[in-house]
């Protein structure tokens, strides 16, 4: 696209009319737009904000220093050139200047009248030159001097910064068929994070799953091997006391503990063999935990989600068993 860039022209008005002209003629003929704020009404309080806008939307600041400090903004006791100047630096957008030389500024006195001197603030003009001389500036002894900075310079800040600068409306894009691409794009990777999601949620739960199955397997690797003496099943004190390991007692006797083993005083030889024996037991692998019952005297041993896990997991093994039994005859 053919861009053109907007220069914003700052220097004092009546004494630099020529070297004005000159700069908005170099920037013109390089195909660019000159801006600037000569012609406002000093004292006005509002005149700030409204040069600080024209300096936010042009891509370039140009300073033509001379030999006056020029008008005084009266809430700072600044010039307007020199707020002007320091807006744009703290903006750190591009910018630069060009100083008018001591012989050019004798020649302009001698040409015209002392009127191009600065009387009033002679102390202020000078700090400002040595402001702008800390920073890109060049001299100038006559019009030709400020043509060749601005063509010089814009050049050189075009192969530096990327500018926004100003198109022709036909050279615009329409970007309304890449709106709706990307538009089109984000749902399809919405659509696919979400999918990609709902993949990782199983692939964990199967993994969970499987993690969980090992855990099982040892869980009752482990029951089996823990056994507890008791006559309470064979009905003779007198006969040799029996062993059962945990495992079986657990799977056998599941119904009673799901339903809930409690320490009542009326509880059967059996269901006092579970609560003190057996669920003591359980308890410490977190197969079933120890509650009290709201509004009784006694204590209850429940199955947790781990216990139904397991109870389920045996069922299986019960199952997977007796299926290989029967295809085997």
């Amino acid at each position: 696209m053919d861009k053109k860039l907007q220069v914003f022209i700052s220097s004092t008005y009546s004494d630099l009319k020529e070297e004005r002209q000159a700069a908005v003629q170099a920037i013109l003929k390089a195909g660019h737009i000159p801006a600037g704020m000569e012609l406002f009404t000093a004292g006005d309080k509002s005149q700030m904000e409204t040069i600080k806008r024209w300096i936010d939307e042009s891509d370039i600041y140009m300073l033509i220093l001379g030999g006056r400090y020029g008008s005084i903004e009266p809430t700072t006791s600044l010039s307007y050139t020199e707020l002007e100047y320091d807006y744009a630096v703290e903006k750190e957008m591009p910018l630069f200047a060009v100083v008018i030389t001591e012989k050019a500024l004798d020649e302009k006195v001698k040409a015209h009248s002392i009127d191009y001197i600065e009387r009033q603030q002679p102390a202020a003009l000078a700090g400002f030159k040595a402001k702008v001389l800390a920073n890109i500036s060049s001299f100038f002894d006559d019009a030709k001097d400020i043509k060749l900075t601005v063509h010089e310079t814009i050049g050189d800040f075009i192969g530096r910064y990327k500018f926004s600068g100003w198109v022709k409306g036909d050279q615009i894009l329409d970007s309304a068929p890449l709106l709706d691409e990307i538009k089109r794009l984000t749902t399809q990777r919405n659509d696919l994070e979400q999918q990609l999601a709902q993949l990782k949620k199983v692939s964990n739960g199967v993994a969970k799953a499987e993690a969980d199955q090992v855990n099982l397997h040892e869980l009752a690797l482990l029951l089996s091997k823990i056994e507890i003496e008791t006559p309470v099943f064979n009905g003779s004190e007198d006969a040799q006391t029996p062993k059962y390991d945990l495992y079986r007692l657990f799977t056998v006797y599941s119904n009673y503990i799901v339903t809930g083993i409690t320490n009542k005083a009326a509880s059967s030889d059996i269901e006092k063999f579970l609560y003190y024996n057996v669920c003591t037991k359980l308890q410490v692998h977190g197969l079933v935990k120890n509650e009290k019952v709201a509004g009784v005297q006694w204590r209850m041993f429940s199955v947790t989600p781990l216990g139904e896990r397991f109870l389920a997991f045996a069922d299986r093994l019960k199952f997977e068993a007796s299926t290989n039994l029967i295809s085997q005859t």
